[in-house]
């Protein structure tokens, strides 16, 4: 997971050059949801791991919490990312979707979900503070960028309320199931809200190269790894899953410095240690018991 997202964000940023941003998004989110749908239907046909599958009804609640999500975390948060990164550098983005650990954390302790130790907290403090090293030099608020940082703040909101939304879903259906019906909910709130984006495109005008982009972003960075997060949700917990997120900057330095040959250095070196440091100490860190009954 976190090596897709960490070459995701170059990926759909250079894609932007041929394609508008909400235009280029809508057409992912139908592709991805296509997709998302027939992996559903066909694990449903199968005997595969509950991570695909599990033969749970779908109640009226259920349509409704998945209703949220879709709305939150597919269609609110797609819009606010996808915005949020055309308008500003992938650095400040990466920067600001840093901050999802501390928030999720946050909100599972204030929600009674979760209590992070003092060594989770420690661990998650840590990786920011790398992360901040390895890309802060590259950060800068502009004019033109506070407008894109304020739609990714607002995203990272969305996100965390996405990971928190879905706890009791995931006590009775698939991550497979709960991503593929709320994507296909959350698209169909989307497409309607940028449908000036993608008449107006110049979809003729759209290289191959873009085309592949946009078919790799759609499989890989919301199909393949949205269901590996609400994997890693139900076996791990929000806070312990999104403290790995702070190792995309580390993904996405590894990358330039092996095919762009950016040269490392000690500094970067040592904040990625750091980070790396960070994740073990929040992933091993315990949590104490939770203020709501099983």
């Amino acid at each position: 997971m976190t090596f897709i997202w960490g070459t995701n964000y170059a990926l759909v940023k250079s894609a932007f050059h041929e394609l508008d941003p909400q235009a280029f998004n809508a057409l992912r989110m139908v592709l991805a949801s296509v997709v998302m749908a027939a992996t559903s239907r066909i694990a449903r046909r199968t005997t595969l791991h509950d991570i695909f599958h599990t033969p749970a009804r779908v109640t009226r609640a259920d349509w409704i919490r998945l209703a949220w999500l879709g709305l939150v975390g597919h269609c609110l948060y797609q819009y606010l990312f996808i915005g949020g990164l055309a308008r500003t550098s992938v650095a400040n983005g990466a920067l600001l979707l840093a901050l999802t650990p501390m928030l999720i954390t946050i909100l599972s302790a204030l929600g009674g979900h979760e209590r992070p130790s003092a060594m989770h907290w420690a661990g998650t403090l840590l990786s920011l503070a790398g992360v901040y090293v390895i890309i802060g030099h590259d950060v800068h608020v502009t004019a033109t960028s506070f407008r894109g940082d304020l739609m990714l703040m607002c995203g990272v909101l969305c996100w965390a309320l996405y990971t928190m939304g879905a706890r009791r879903l995931m006590e009775r259906h698939s991550p497979v199931g709960v991503t593929a019906l709320s994507m296909l909910i959350g698209t169909a709130f989307y497409v309607p809200l940028v449908a000036g984006h993608v008449t107006a495109a110049n979809w003729s005008a759209v290289s191959a190269a873009t085309w592949l982009k946009l078919v790799y972003s759609a499989i890989f960075s919301i199909c393949v790894a949205y269901t590996i997060w609400y994997a890693a949700v139900r076996a791990m917990g929000s806070a312990r899953t999104a403290v790995y997120s702070n190792l995309i900057p580390v993904v996405a330095l590894i990358t330039a410095w092996v095919w762009l040959r950016e040269p490392l250095g000690a500094t970067k070196i040592a904040a990625a240690a750091a980070v790396l440091a960070g994740v073990a100490l929040a992933r091993v860190g315990g949590f104490g018991p939770t203020m709501e009954t099983p």
